[in-house]
């Protein structure tokens, strides 16, 4: 892949706190977990605080770039950005931006970083105004009196619409998870280290909201990881093999309002899609390769079903063919077709929104992830589906 990524971004440091069920930390602010986690990414790289001069992260983080800036001693802060993209939908569009801040001259080492400390402020996925008396937003007040009072139930739509449209089975929605509990199993990070799940506890857990049974929905809990990002000719020169960014892109479709917790003012021939499509052509296309070329995926799984969608949206499987691909064990690391969430996701190692899928492919292509896909060269990785969205493509 060298000739695709001569000249572009790579990822040359990573860093990551312990992961814990939210409310477990209790010893750190969630704005020194993230401070903790950008230190440890520098270090990784071989580089100092002083080498930083830009910051990204998404999702309203409220560990502010100002903030996080002074408290590294930064001498000069020359991109701070935070991705517009909700939820988790904008994990690889702060990887993207990074890479364009590099790519333009706006900055040379750009740190990503995602901190949540739910214990410490509020679990996602709850409405705010329940908390604070403040009226709901129009969005929610069209929404709450038909029952989308959260993501689960939003994103659980989606999915049962494609059951009803092409078959797909809860079966097969817990071959996802129980591949990715494997894949969590072989990694000492991981919350369900060491915690087996078989398709008959999967069935048997309690319902959540229709099909999602409880390890069909990701974990909850408190953490922060980073990366460190600067230009490949530099990179060849630190301490980490680079992942280089061989393309990012981010963005959504028509009518993707959020419809409370999923879009649903999609038009129908997307809603029983991850809403994914026109960002994975828009990928593809830049980086001049196909799914045929991926060796390795990296998912966000906020909900084992939208992993189903996504797979098609992204072409490993044809419209409705996604049920049957993780029923074949296509997605089982290390050695499947195409394996999926290889350090368990966020159904089994931890819900960072996302950010800590991106440290698990650089894992991949350094040749160092605990459930390694031998000679791994492209990494696929997805953010948040059902919503705007983004992705990277990251190659060796």
């Amino acid at each position: 892949m060298g000739g695709r990524v001569k000249n572009r971004a790579a990822i040359v440091g990573i860093g990551e706190t312990e992961y814990r069920k939210w409310g477990q930390i209790t010893d750190r602010s969630e704005f020194r977990l993230a401070i903790e986690a950008i230190l440890l990414a520098i270090a990784d790289a071989g580089l100092k605080p002083a080498d930083i001069d830009g910051i990204s992260s998404f999702s309203n983080d409220r560990n502010e770039a100002v903030l996080v800036a002074t408290a590294l001693g930064l001498p000069r802060l020359r991109f701070a950005e935070m991705s517009w993209i909700p939820g988790g939908g904008g994990a690889c569009a702060a990887i993207g931006n990074a890479a364009m801040a590099i790519a333009s001259g706006t900055a040379e080492t750009v740190v990503v970083f995602r901190g949540i400390a739910m214990g410490q402020f509020r679990r996602f996925g709850r409405a705010l105004a329940a908390e604070s008396g403040k009226p709901w937003d129009a969005e929610l007040s069209f929404a709450l009196p038909f029952g989308l009072s959260n993501a689960t139930i939003g994103m659980a739509i989606l999915v049962r619409r494609h059951m009803h449209l092409y078959g797909t089975t809860t079966g097969q929605l817990g071959a996802v998870a129980v591949a990715q509990r494997r894949h969590a199993n072989r990694n000492p990070r991981a919350l369900f280290y060491g915690k087996p799940l078989t398709l008959a506890e999967h069935a048997s857990a309690r319902l959540i909201a229709e099909p999602f049974r409880l390890f069909d929905c990701c974990l909850e809990n408190d953490g922060a990881c980073a990366l460190v990002l600067t230009s490949a000719e530099r990179a060849r020169d630190l301490k980490q093999r680079p992942a280089h960014v061989l393309s990012a892109a981010q963005g959504s479709g028509p009518s993707t309002g959020l419809g409370a917790w999923a879009s649903h003012y999609l038009p129908d021939e997307d809603y029983a899609t991850g809403w994914s499509r026109t960002v994975a052509a828009d990928l593809y296309a830049k980086a001049g390769v196909g799914p045929s070329d991926v060796d390795v995926a990296e998912i966000y799984d906020h909900y084992s079903g939208m992993v189903i969608l996504q797979l098609e949206d992204f072409g490993f499987a044809e419209r409705g063919g996604g049920g049957p691909f993780v029923e074949s064990g296509a997605i089982e690391g290390p050695t499947g077709t195409l394996p999926v969430n290889t350090h368990g996701g966020s159904l089994s190692e931890a819900y960072i929104h996302g950010l800590n899928h991106v440290v698990e492919g650089v894992r991949q292509l350094r040749g160092v992830a605990n459930c390694q896909v031998p000679d791994a060269e492209v990494c696929l990785v997805t953010s948040g589906s059902g919503i705007p969205t983004s992705a990277v493509l990251l190659a060796r």
